[in-house]
């Protein structure tokens, strides 16, 4: 199985020196390429240098992750892509579970790894953590991660199982899957950009993945930090646009204004919380978003009509905010298990 991973790099160098070496150790056949996204910093300079066996493709700007992804695995020829953050530490063995999971099932179109913290490396990453879900609002969480709280490793998810979305952190996908769906959705440019494309694929009758027999640590925020104020806005604004491309059940006019309000709330609490720069990024999403509306409706009318098999399986038929700052849940395994659409063949 020809294997090709993927390092999407913008302004990096420090990650691709820490890590890329532990890729190429623990890689095996596997073709390694970095894809650099129009960097100011010395990573192409210092790529031919260290690593002149690594396959380097040099585009001119910064597409983002989505536009950057597309641009580079549409010259790439693989069976299989991994797109792997520059700021991911790889460990012995991170192929063999990976490719053993997609090995499973044809009708499986991606998986991911457990995903570790790389500073507290029982800890679960926010990014992906054991496997990414979504509530009825469009709010992502993971297994092992809700909201801000991330869970410790207790092995509570060394597992093979179906999940809602895999991570774009470290995310091994069919390249023929990824093809047929035409790839990331490039408005987005970064984040939630892999929920949409997962969401896609089950669209398309393909299944997603979590597999606890491949492990990784990310150090996460590696381009832009947590607590990034244009962090706010891409999740809040990706989030409008995915829901309302994709969310086929309901009305989707009072699925928008349940929306809108809950996001009030979230740029109230941030006021409260003397955060007034993501506060303020909130309300510029969903403005920006309306404005895009007429695109996203025709995205939604054009997913309607190629769609072979709407599937939801894994989506929370709660709301995920409510359980955790209102019920104070935050763990997984404290969510009600009755409300997760569960596959058609489980029922």
């Amino acid at each position: 199985m020809d294997v090709a991973v993927v390092i999407l790099n913008w302004n990096g160098l420090r990650w691709l020196q820490q890590f890329l070496p532990l890729v190429v150790e623990h890689s095996g056949d596997a073709r390694i390429v970095v894809a650099d996204n129009g960097s100011t910093d010395d990573s192409v300079s210092w790529l031919k240098s260290a690593f002149p066996d690594v396959t380097l493709i040099v585009l001119s700007s910064n597409l983002g992750y989505a536009g950057g992804y597309n641009a580079a695995l549409s010259t790439i020829e693989s069976d299989r892509f991994v797109l792997l953050n520059s700021d991911v530490e790889v460990t012995p063995g991170w192929l063999d579970g990976l490719n053993a999971c997609l090995d499973q099932d044809p009708q499986l179109a991606a998986c991911q790894p457990k995903m570790l913290s790389h500073s507290d490396r029982g800890q679960f990453e926010h990014a992906g953590a054991a496997g990414g879900f979504i509530d009825r609002n469009g709010y992502p969480f993971c297994r092992g991660r809700i909201f801000e709280i991330t869970e410790e490793d207790k092995g509570q998810y060394d597992d093979d199982r179906d999940v809602f979305w895999a991570t774009g952190a470290c995310m091994m996908l069919r390249s023929a899957a990824f093809k047929e769906v035409g790839g990331f959705d490039a408005q987005l440019f970064a984040h939630m950009e892999e929920i949409d494309l997962c969401w896609r694929l089950r669209r398309r009758g393909y299944r997603i993945a979590y597999t606890g027999r491949s492990r990784v640590h990310h150090i996460g925020g590696g381009a832009l930090g947590y607590g990034s104020p244009l962090k706010t806005y891409l999740n809040f604004r990706n989030s409008l646009i995915v829901l309302t491309k994709n969310l086929h059940t309901g009305v989707l006019w009072w699925w928008l204004f349940r929306r809108l309000i809950l996001d009030a709330f979230a740029m109230l609490k941030f006021l409260f919380e003397g955060h007034a720069a993501h506060s303020w990024q909130v309300i510029r999403a969903n403005i920006h978003f309306l404005a895009r509306l007429p695109r996203v409706l025709r995205q939604r009318r054009d997913l309607l009509n190629s769609e072979r098999t709407p599937d939801l399986t894994g989506m929370y038929q709660r709301s995920i905010a409510f359980d955790r700052f209102i019920l104070g849940w935050k763990h997984f395994d404290q969510l009600d298990r009755s409300a997760f659409i569960e596959p058609p063949s489980r029922k």
